[in-house]
């Protein structure tokens, strides 16, 4: 067992056999010769099991947006834990859940007005494109088969993700994935908008190319086309300006669903509620998790329009509408740690927070242009990225460099390719953040 000290918030010993845990999206070999251990967590920092803190610039794993282990989180998890620990929702209801649900839709977009749980975003993903399918089929309109995502997206990891998703390494290993799926050009166009601050002016016409998709397949036999409205884990891909109005626009004149991929950039990312009500673009069906639950408990929720969810509603009564779900679809556990997220939100203000520091941030993550290796920096809301030339032969070395000398400096960030992603709660205050910057440019100094 490990011995934590609660006064230092130390660990004197990491576990002496690290074999048996297979790290998900890790260097594995590299990782346990010099293994980087958290042991506790408080509001922006993290400590280590040498008990160094450590500044989280990335919210985690762009979950925890109120900063770690808030109070009403923990305590509405013990009292559940205490109360109920689990119940079925096939068939079977609990209250939270239904609580949430209302509280969720309240929320969300206009029309938005139910909702479907899992468990991560993933899960999401997978959820959004069947419902997609399902609905084209029950409004006699089962020739829509096809998906569209795009180029550099990401869905999650389950076989719908990572087919309508453009990454790929995450593809390449796992043969030909889901058949009938198309993807649109990403919008990444460095040479035109490197060191745009916010929205880039060039790019919006990569939308047209959906209705050269449309042409190629004829748009009825696609059923739904899924967009990240910020692309994340890609590496912080900012649309340009009407590029998503514009996607809306060709969906709704074909028929065709439109799905945004909210995992990232819902709950306050972007200083509103979702990337939705930013853009001021509401899409058919929306997918989140991460922040929902503030990465305490897994759980993810598919937002849906009435009109999509109505469609099912037919038949006998006692037979079920959509065979689909989880075991801790709505668990109570996590039900009660997103309520109390939720709180959290609502008495600090987090979910419009990012809008008032939006300003701060964007100059402050600009005043890295010129540092060593630098190509590329982009934001919006409270998200940055960092683009680095990669080495010649060697891609993703630079920037993973930078990730172990920024945590051996007391900043975490986050690596994807070459470039550095940065996401930190939103609790941040304007002093972190020039501590985030300030440490990240001297990394950059003295990485190669």
């Amino acid at each position: 067992m490990t011995d934590f000290d609660k006064k230092t918030g130390a660990s004197n010993v990491v576990p002496n056999d690290l074999s048996a845990f297979w790290m998900p999206f890790s260097a594995n070999r590299q990782f346990k010769k010099n293994p980087r251990m958290f042991v506790g967590a408080a509001d922006m920092h993290y400590t280590t099991s040498d008990g160094r803190q450590v500044l989280d610039a990335t919210a985690g794993l762009w979950c925890v947006n109120a900063g770690h282990c808030r109070p009403k989180i923990t305590e509405a998890i013990q009292n559940q834990a205490a109360e109920m620990d689990f119940a079925p929702t096939f068939q079977i209801g609990h209250p939270k859940v239904f609580d949430l649900a209302n509280k969720l839709v309240d929320l969300a977009p206009d029309g938005m007005d139910h909702v479907f749980f899992t468990n991560s975003g993933s899960e999401s993903v997978e959820t959004a494109l069947k419902i997609a399918l399902a609905y084209h089929r029950v409004k006699g309109d089962g020739a829509r088969f096809r998906l569209i995502g795009r180029e550099r997206g990401y869905h999650g990891v389950n076989f719908g993700g990572i087919s309508v998703g453009g990454i790929v390494p995450n593809r390449k290993m796992f043969g030909t994935l889901l058949t009938g799926v198309d993807h649109l050009p990403h919008t990444h166009l460095l040479e035109k908008n490197a060191f745009t601050k916010g929205e880039p002016e060039h790019g919006a016409y990569l939308a047209d190319e959906l209705e050269r998709i449309v042409g190629l397949h004829d748009a009825s036999t696609i059923a739904a086309v899924i967009v990240e409205p910020v692309a994340g884990s890609t590496g912080v891909l900012i649309p340009p300006k009407g590029y998503l109005q514009k996607l809306r626009d060709i969906c709704t004149k074909h028929g065709i669903l439109l799905i945004f991929d909210e995992v990232i950039t819902g709950f306050g990312r972007l200083g509103t509620p979702f990337a939705s009500d930013f853009y001021g673009i509401i899409p058919d069906i929306m997918v989140t998790a991460k922040g929902l639950t503030n990465g305490v408990i897994p759980m993810g929720a598919v937002f849906v329009k009435s009109e999509i969810h109505d469609a099912f509603m037919s038949g006998p009564e006692h037979m079920i509408e959509f065979m689909h779900g989880y075991t801790y679809s709505g668990n109570p556990m996590a039900a009660a740690a997103a309520l109390g997220t939720l709180a959290t939100y609502k008495e600090e203000g987090l979910l419009t927070r990012a809008a008032e520091l939006a300003p701060y941030w964007e100059e402050a993550l600009h005043s890295l242009k010129g540092a060593p290796n630098v190509i590329d920096i982009r934001n919006i809301g409270l998200i940055g990225a960092v683009e680095l030339a990669p080495i010649k032969g060697e891609p993703t070395k630079r920037a993973f460099s930078a990730f172990v000398k920024a945590f051996e400096s007391g900043l975490l960030i986050r690596t994807t390719g070459d470039i550095i992603a940065l996401s930190p709660p939103l609790i941040v205050s304007k002093s972190q953040i020039d501590e985030i910057v300030e440490k990240l440019g001297k990394v950059l100094n003295e990485v190669d």
